[in-house]
C-alpha cells in the first residue's frame, strides 16, 4: 500500500550557496495534521503546505508547484550511492512517500491523500545551484540529472489535511506516456522527446509548456 511517511516543513537558514539571504531547502518532518491548499500564482505565492516557507518565489512555489513529493525508495537508493544517511525532507520535499512510483507518475495523475486532499502531478524538479550547495556533493547537478529520479511537483485540486501514515490512492491516470521521468529526460538530456511532452495537455505546468514550445520553435528554425 502506498502511504505518506512524513510531511516536511522548511526551516529557513542563511547560506552562501544561494542568491537569496535564506533558503528553505532543508525540510523536517512535522506533526500533523497539516493543512494543504492552493497557494496562488507563482511569483507571489509560496508553498501550498501550511507552515512551509519558500524563500525564492522567482522559481519556486505557486499553484503548479504547491507541493513537492519524493519517494523514500529513491532516497534509499541515493543513500547507497552517496554513502550517507538522508533523512525525510532533506531533498526539500514536502511529502516523503512509500510504495508509490513517483518517477512513473503521469503528468495529470491525481492522488488522494488522507480523507480529502487531492493533488495533481504537474512537473518534475530541475536541480539547481542551491540544491547542489546544500548537499555538498561534487558534480551533483550532473549526477542527479543522469539518475533521472527528480521527484514530482503537484497542484492542489481539493484542499485537505494530511499527516504521516495517511494512505495515498491514485484516483486518476491520464491516457498518455508523459511520466515525471520522461518529462525530466526531455527537459534535460533527451531533447528528441520534447515533441511528445505536449501530449500531457493542460495538466503540464504552464512554465514548462511555454519552455517546451520555445525550444521546439528554435529547433524548427534550425532545421
Amino acid at each position: 500500500m502506498s502511504r505518506l511517511l512524513s510531511v516536511n516543513l522548511a526551516r529557513p537558514h542563511s547560506a552562501d550557496y544561494t542568491d537569496m539571504d535564506f533558503t528553505g531547502i532543508d525540510k523536517r518532518p512535522a506533526d500533523g495534521p497539516i493543512a494543504v491548499a492552493a497557494p496562488g500564482p507563482m511569483g507571489t505565492a509560496g508553498s501550498g503546505v501550511a507552515g512551509d516557507t519558500v524563500c525564492d518565489l522567482r522559481d519556486h512555489g505557486g499553484d503548479h508547484q504547491a507541493v513537492y513529493a519524493y519517494a523514500r525508495e529513491d532516497l534509499d537508493a541515493w543513500e547507497g550511492e552517496l554513502g550517507r544517511k538522508l533523512s525525510n525532507g532533506c531533498f526539500g520535499e514536502n511529502l516523503t512517500t512509500s510504495g508509490l512510483d513517483v518517477g512513473g507518475a503521469l503528468v495529470g495523475e491525481r492522488w488522494r491523500i488522507g480523507a480529502h486532499l487531492i493533488l495533481e502531478v504537474t512537473s518534475a524538479r530541475i536541480p539547481c545551484r542551491t540544491f547542489a550547495g546544500w548537499l555538498e556533493e561534487k558534480g551533483w547537478v550532473k549526477r542527479f540529472t543522469r539518475a533521472a529520479r527528480p521527484g514530482a511537483y503537484l497542484r492542489v485540486i481539493e484542499p485537505g489535511e494530511i499527516r504521516a501514515g495517511d494512505g495515498i490512492e491514485i484516483v486518476h491516470r491520464p491516457d498518455h506516456e508523459v511520466t515525471i521521468e520522461f518529462l525530466f529526460r526531455a527537459l534535460t538530456s533527451e531533447a528528441e522527446l520534447l515533441p511528445r511532452v505536449l501530449d500531457a495537455g493542460d495538466a503540464l505546468n504552464p512554465y514548462f509548456a511555454v519552455k517546451v514550445r520555445k525550444r521546439l520553435g528554435r529547433q524548427a528554425q534550425d532545421a
